[in-house]
C-alpha cells in the first residue's frame, strides 16, 4: 500500500496471477467457503498511473478482481474496487452491492477526485443493472462508461473507447455452462447422502437411484442441454428433463407390479412422474442467477410461478405413496 501526495491510501496490484491466485479460483469454483473469496474494497494501482490514467471498476471477488488485473497486464491504469461481499459483478449487480451507493460511496472514501484530473469511470456492461450512471453522474460528478462483457477485450476497448457488437454479446458457452456444475455439486452431497440413505432404507435401492438421477438431471444434464431444451422459464426447462429421466423409472415401477391391479400399477409409475420432475426443476432452478439469460425480475416471476408447483408436485407425490401403501397392504 502507499499513500500519494493527498493523504490518501493506493493499493497496489499487478497483473500476474500466481499459483495461489489459481489455486483460489479453483477454491471458488468448487464452492468451498463460496463468500471467502475477496480482495479489501478500495483504491489499486496497477503499473505506474498518472493524474490522466484510465479507473476500471471491479468487484471485491477475486475471480472478478483477477480477470480485470491480468486483462490489463502492462497498462498504467487504477482499479476502484466495490465492496460486493465476495460476490461477482453480474450477481452483485442483481444483489445491489455492485451498485449506485456503493460507487458513490468508494469515490468519496478514496478520495479519487483527488488523485486523478478526468471524471471518467469504465464499468464492466454486466454491472449496468446495479448502477445508474445519471445518478453517479448527479451524485459525485463522475461519468460512467461501460466497458465490454468481458474483460479479455478491454485492450481492444481501450484503443477506440468504442465496443463493437462482439464486446456487448453475453455468451453463456457450453465450458461455462460446466464450469458451474462442481458449484452447485458441492453443496448437495450432505443433504443428498442423507436423503438417499433414508429412501434406501424406506423405498428401496431403485427409489433411492431415482433421487439421485434426479438430483444429477438438474445439477448436471440442464446446464449442459440448457440451449436445446424447449422453453424459455428455466423452471420448465427442468420440469420436461425430470420428465424425460423419470420416464423409465415410471416403465419399471409399472411392469414390477405386474401382479397388482391396474390402479396400483399406474399409481406407482406415477409417484416417478409426479416427484422426479419437481425435484429436477428446483435443482435447476438454482442456475437462474448464474447467467445473464434471466434477469432479477425475471427470476422473481419464475420462483412465484413455478415453486409453488414443484412443491404440490412432490407432496401430491408423497401422498399417492401412503395410498398405494394402504391399498396394496391395508388387507395384511
Amino acid at each position: 500500500m502507499v499513500f500519494n501526495d493527498t493523504g490518501y491510501s493506493i493499493k497496489t496490484t499487478t497483473g500476474k496471477l500466481t499459483y495461489g491466485n489459481r489455486f483460489d479460483h479453483i477454491l471458488a469454483r468448487l464452492g468451498y467457503k463460496r463468500s471467502k473469496h475477496s480482495v479489501e474494497p478500495g483504491l489499486y494501482a496497477i503499473g505506474t498511473p498518472a493524474q490522466d490514467s484510465p479507473v476500471f471498476v471491479s468487484a471485491s471477488y477475486t475471480l472478478s478482481f483477477d480477470a480485470l488485473r491480468s486483462a490489463l497486464s502492462g497498462t498504467d491504469a487504477y482499479i476502484l474496487v466495490l465492496d460486493t461481499k465476495g460476490i461477482n459483478v453480474w450477481c452483485a449487480a442483481g444483489k445491489g452491492t455492485f451498485g449506485t451507493d456503493e460507487l458513490v460511496h468508494r469515490i468519496e472514501s478514496t478520495g479519487l477526485k483527488n488523485i486523478i484530473t478526468h471524471r471518467t469511470l469504465i464499468v464492466p456492461q454486466l454491472g449496468a443493472t446495479g448502477i445508474s450512471a445519471h445518478k453517479v453522474r448527479t451524485r459525485s460528478g463522475f461519468r460512467v462508461e461501460y466497458g465490454p462483457v468481458h474483460a479479455s477485450d478491454l485492450p481492444e476497448y481501450m484503443k477506440t473507447r468504442k465496443a463493437t457488437p462482439g464486446m456487448r454479446r453475453v455468451r453463456f458457452t457450453l465450458r461455462d455452462r460446466i464450469t458451474l456444475i462442481p458449484v452447485e455439486l458441492f453443496f448437495v452431497p450432505l443433504p443428498f447422502i442423507i436423503a438417499v440413505v433414508i429412501i434406501s432404507l424406506l423405498g428401496g435401492l431403485m427409489t433411492a437411484a431415482a433421487v439421485v438421477t434426479a438430483i444429477l438431471a438438474g445439477i448436471v444434464l440442464f446446464p449442459i442441454l440448457l440451449p436445446w431444451i424447449p422453453t424459455k422459464d428455466f423452471s420448465t426447462k427442468g420440469f420436461i428433463i425430470g420428465a424425460l429421466s423419470a420416464f423409465p423409472f415410471a416403465i419399471w415401477a409399472f411392469n414390477t407390479t405386474h401382479d397388482a391391479s391396474l390402479l396400483l400399477r399406474y399409481g406407482s409409475a406415477l409417484v416417478y412422474m409426479l416427484a422426479m420432475p419437481s425435484i429436477t426443476a428446483f435443482f435447476a432452478l438454482n442456475f437462474t442467477g448464474s447467467t445473464t439469460f434471466t434477469s432479477v425480475t425475471g427470476v422473481r416471476r419464475e420462483i412465484y410461478a413455478h415453486v409453488p408447483t414443484m412443491a404440490s408436485m412432490l407432496v401430491t407425490a408423497l401422498t399417492l405413496v401412503v395410498v398405494l401403501v394402504i391399498l396394496r397392504y391395508g388387507g395384511m
